[in-house]
C-alpha cells in the first residue's frame, strides 16, 4: 500500500522543518511549500491526500489559499495552524473552519496531536474508499 501523502504550506522555516520531519517520521510522504501561492500550484503539480496549512502568511494567506483549494478540490482533507496574535488567533482559527479547514490547532501545538489528527483524518479516507 502506498504511503499518504501529505503538503505542508507554511512560511516559517521552522515550524515546516518540525512538521516535515515528524510526519515522515510517522511514515507518511511529505513535501513542503512556503506560501499559499506556492502551495496550490504543487498541489494541482501532484495532489496530496492532505494539506496542513498556516493561516497568517506573505502573499497568499492561509484562508484564501483554504476557499481556493475547497473550491477546485471539495473533498480535501484541510488542517490549519496558526499563532496569529493571541486576540485575533481564534478568530483566524474560526474563520480557517468557515472557510473550509477540516480541522484547526493553535501553535504551538503538540507534535502528537498533529499526528493523530493527520492518522484520523486519512484513516477516514481509507475507509471511504474500501
Amino acid at each position: 500500500m502506498a504511503k499518504s501523502r501529505v503538503l505542508i504550506i507554511e512560511d516559517d522555516a521552522e515550524v515546516r522543518e518540525l512538521l516535515s520531519t515528524l510526519l515522515s517520521r510517522a511514515g507518511y510522504e511529505v513535501s513542503v511549500a512556503c506560501d499559499g501561492v506556492e502551495g496550490i500550484h504543487a498541489f494541482r503539480t501532484d495532489p496530496r491526500d492532505l494539506i496542513i496549512t498556516d493561516l497568517v502568511m506573505p502573499g497568499k494567506e492561509g484562508l484564501e489559499t483554504i476557499v481556493d483549494l475547497r473550491n477546485e478540490f471539495p473533498d480535501l482533507k484541510i488542517i490549519a495552524i496558526s499563532g496569529g496574535g493571541l486576540d485575533g488567533q481564534n478568530n483566524y482559527l474560526n474563520a480557517a473552519r468557515l472557510c473550509g479547514a477540516t480541522m484547526t490547532f493553535r501553535k504551538p501545538f503538540k507534535n502528537q496531536e498533529i499526528i493523530d489528527a493527520v492518522n484520523d483524518l486519512l484513516a477516514r479516507k481509507d475507509q471511504s474508499e474500501s
